[in-house]
C-alpha cells in the first residue's frame, strides 16, 4: 500500500459547494424515510392488500438496503471534501485528521442522544464510528480504499443477508422482524431498552457502512460529484448497469416477500444474499443518477432544485426531524397510529414528511439558517 503525504487528487479545491452532493443528500432523505417509517407500525399488512404488495416490492427493489449504501457513499465523499478544505486553508494532515475523528466521536454522541430520546434506528452513531475507523485511510492510496471496500463488502453482505434471510424463510415481512413499534411500552421502558442495546447495535452495523464509505472516498478524490459534467459518460454507464443489477438481484427476494414465489431453502439463502449485495450497487447508482440530474439542473436551477439542495445542506437536521415526526405520528404518546396504518400508508407518511422537510429547509435557506444539528456539530467539533 502506498503512503502519501496528502490524499491524491487533482490540485485545487473549489471554494463553493457543488450541487450534486447536496442534491443527492436531499434525495437520500426520502429513501431513508421510506426505509424507516414502516418500522413504526405494528402490522405492515394492514390496509389495502394490493397497495401493500406493490409498495413492498418497491421497497425491496429500490429502498431496502439501498438507502444505507447511498448514505455511506455520500458520507465518505464528504470526509474527503472536508479534508481538502482544511488542507487548502493551511491545516496540517495531523490537525485535519484530529478534526475528522473528533467530528466522528461527536456524531456518535449525538446518535446516542437520538437513540435514547427518540428511536432505536439511529445511523449517526454508526457513521460517526465509521469515520473514526476510516479517517486514517484518507492518507493512503487508492488501492487501500478499494481493498477496504472489497474486503468489508463480504461481511457486510453476510450480516445484512442473514438478517434478511430469517423473515424470508419464515414467510414474514422483514419490516415485521425489524419493527421498532412501541406497542404497549411507555417512554421509560423504551428508554432503558434503547440505552442497553445501543452499543451492540453500533458495533454490529458499522461493518455494513464501511464499503460504501471507502468507495465514496475513492470517488471524491476524482471529484465525480463535484464535477459530474467531466464524468458524464461513466456516470451514465454506471447508473444504467447498477440499476439493472440492483433490480435483478432484488427481484427474487421481492417475490418471496410478497408471497408470489415459494422457493427451497437454498434459493431463499441466495435471494437473501443477492438483495443486499446488489443493493450496494443500486444505492450508489442512485447517487450517480442524481449527479446526472445535477448536470442539467445546474444550467438553470428551478425552484425544486433549490429546495432539494437546501434540504441536502441540512441533511442531519432533517434526518432527526424525520424521527420526531415518526414518533409523534406512530407512538402511543403521540397520535398512536402504529395500529392503524400498514406498509403503504406508512410509506405515504414518509413522503409527506419529506415534502414538509423541503418546505422547512427552503425557509431556513431564505432566512440564512444553517440548521440546528449542523450548527451544534460544528460548535462541538471545531471547539
Amino acid at each position: 500500500m502506498t503512503t502519501l503525504t496528502q490524499p491524491p487528487g487533482p490540485p485545487g479545491v473549489a471554494t463553493g459547494r457543488a450541487l450534486a452532493p447536496d442534491l443527492a443528500r436531499g434525495a437520500m432523505l426520502l429513501a431513508i424515510g421510506f426505509a424507516h417509517a414502516p418500522l413504526f407500525v405494528t402490522a405492515v399488512d394492514r390496509g389495502p392488500a394490493v397497495a401493500n404488495a406493490i409498495t413492498d416490492l418497491f421497497h425491496v427493489l429500490f429502498v431496502g438496503n439501498h438507502a444505507r449504501p447511498m448514505f455511506a457513499f455520500l458520507f465518505g465523499y464528504a470526509l474527503v471534501q472536508l479534508l481538502d478544505r482544511r488542507l487548502a486553508r493551511g491545516d496540517t494532515w495531523v490537525s485535519a485528521r484530529k478534526l475528522l475523528r473528533r467530528r466522528g466521536w461527536w456524531l456518535m454522541a449525538i446518535g446516542l442522544a437520538h437513540t435514547v430520546a427518540l428511536v432505536p434506528i439511529d445511523i449517526l452513531a454508526v457513521y460517526g464510528f465509521g469515520a473514526v475507523l476510516l479517517t486514517g485511510l484518507l492518507r493512503r492510496g487508492d488501492r487501500a480504499l478499494l481493498w477496504t471496500a472489497g474486503l468489508t463488502l463480504i461481511p457486510a453482505t453476510a450480516v445484512i443477508g442473514a438478517v434478511m434471510w430469517f423473515p424470508l424463510s419464515q414467510g414474514v415481512s422483514s419490516y415485521t422482524k425489524g419493527s421498532v413499534a412501541a406497542g404497549a411500552q411507555g417512554f421509560g421502558e423504551l428508554l432503558v431498552e434503547r440505552t442497553l442495546v445501543w452499543p451492540f447495535g453500533v458495533l454490529s452495523a458499522v461493518v455494513t457502512v464501511l464499503p460504501g464509505m471507502a468507495l465514496g472516498m475513492w470517488a471524491a478524490r476524482r471529484r465525480i460529484l463535484d464535477e459530474p459534467h467531466h464524468h458524464r459518460a461513466p456516470l451514465i454507464r454506471f447508473a444504467v448497469i447498477s440499476s439493472v443489477v440492483s433490480v435483478a438481484g432484488g427481484l427474487p427476494a421481492g417475490l418471496l416477500q410478497i408471497g408470489v414465489w415459494s422457493a427451497p431453502d437454498a434459493a431463499v439463502w441466495a435471494a437473501a444474499m443477492a438483495q443486499p449485495l446488489t443493493g450496494y450497487a443500486g444505492g450508489i447508482g442512485m447517487a450517480a443518477v442524481v449527479a446526472l440530474v445535477a448536470i442539467r439542473a445546474s444550467r438553470s436551477r428551478g425552484r425544486l432544485t433549490t429546495m432539494v439542495e437546501a434540504l441536502g445542506q441540512r441533511s442531519m437536521t432533517f434526518y432527526l426531524f424525520q424521527s420526531v415526526v415518526f414518533v409523534l405520528v406512530f407512538y402511543p404518546y403521540g397520535l398512536g397510529l402504529q395500529d392503524d396504518l400498514g406498509l403503504a400508508a406508512a410509506t405515504g407518511v414518509a413522503a409527506l414528511t419529506w415534502l414538509a422537510s423541503l418546505v422547512l429547509a427552503d425557509v431556513m435557506r431564505r432566512v440564512g439558517h444553517r440548521g440546528p444539528a449542523e450548527i451544534l456539530l460544528r460548535r462541538l467539533a471545531y471547539r
